[in-house]
């Protein structure tokens, strides 16, 4: 066994400095998740949108019905998102601090009805969960359990479950429901783009399954832009049972691990929703 160093190499001034910034800046890092979490929790991207897209801090405090003595503590809150990018704002001086939307923000304006708008609400909300949390809490203790194959993830071997599975919801099923609706929001996102611009990807299909494909909503684009295509939808049984049934998309309740309906192509997210590896 080597012998235990006794002595370290000690950082220039310089790197000491950016050192320091850099520890503060990785262990602060979930302010901005936090912060996140608060700002759909307040609804706040809604509230600027239903101004107007801009507003005063005084007039988002009158619009959100918060304590006036919570001022000061919601301007620390927005600086927090404006640096994150979550929000933009203008200053002119002596006058208030304008606050903006920015694409991001525009996300997660909820309660709109607008074509390609999926609000991503429920997404933050899962993922910045408290049983999300105390699973990445946890990840220290993991790696020390020697856990028999198949290894289970930080989740369910704290919580006994995964995630996205039928026995989610005897978790808890708040937790089941925001998980679920945000998923679906989260790979419905981006369709309309992949539509415009991959749209050679689909010529030449006559069937295509989509595996973890929620309410089938990336399935119905697909068909309206190629109204030749048979498209298959794949997800747990407690996705399918609440899918629509007026026949447009086949919905099959399974598990992609164990068999896929045949098509000539099958799509995947990248992010996996039902993958064993992330629940």
């Amino acid at each position: 066994m080597a012998a235990q160093a006794q002595t370290i190499e000690v950082p220039t001034d310089a790197e000491l400095l950016q050192a320091q910034a850099d520890l503060w800046r990785h262990s602060l890092y979930y302010l901005s998740s936090m912060g996140l979490r608060c700002t759909v929790e307040l609804e706040i991207p809604t509230a600027i949108h239903r101004l107007g897209g801009a507003v005063t801090l005084p007039d988002l405090m009158s619009a959100l019905s918060l304590p006036s003595a919570k001022m000061p503590f919601l301007r620390r809150v927005m600086c927090v998102l404006v640096t994150s990018g979550i929000f933009a704002a203008d200053s002119d001086s002596g006058s208030e601090v304008i606050y903006r939307l920015t694409p991001l923000s525009r996300i997660l304006v909820h309660g709109v009805v607008a074509d390609e708008h999926h609000s991503q609400k429920y997404f933050v909300l899962g993922v910045t969960s408290p049983h999300y949390t105390e699973a990445a809490m946890g990840l220290a203790g993991w790696f020390k359990k020697d856990h028999e194959p198949p290894v289970p993830s930080p989740f369910e071997d704290i919580f006994g479950v995964p995630l996205c599975d039928d026995r989610t919801p005897l978790l808890d099923k708040e937790l089941d429901d925001v998980v679920t609706q945000g998923l679906a929001a989260h790979d419905n996102l981006g369709i309309a783009t992949v539509m415009r611009e991959c749209h050679d990807l689909f010529k030449g299909l006559d069937s295509l399954t989509d595996c973890g494909g929620g309410d089938g909503t990336t399935a119905r684009a697909i068909i309206k832009a190629y109204p030749h295509i048979k498209c298959t939808v794949l997800d747990l049984p407690k996705v399918v049972d609440k899918a629509p049934t007026d026949g447009v998309v086949t919905y099959v309740a399974g598990d992609l691990f164990h068999s896929v309906p045949s098509a000539q192509a099958v799509m995947l997210k990248v992010d996996s929703n039902n993958s064993r590896e992330n629940a």
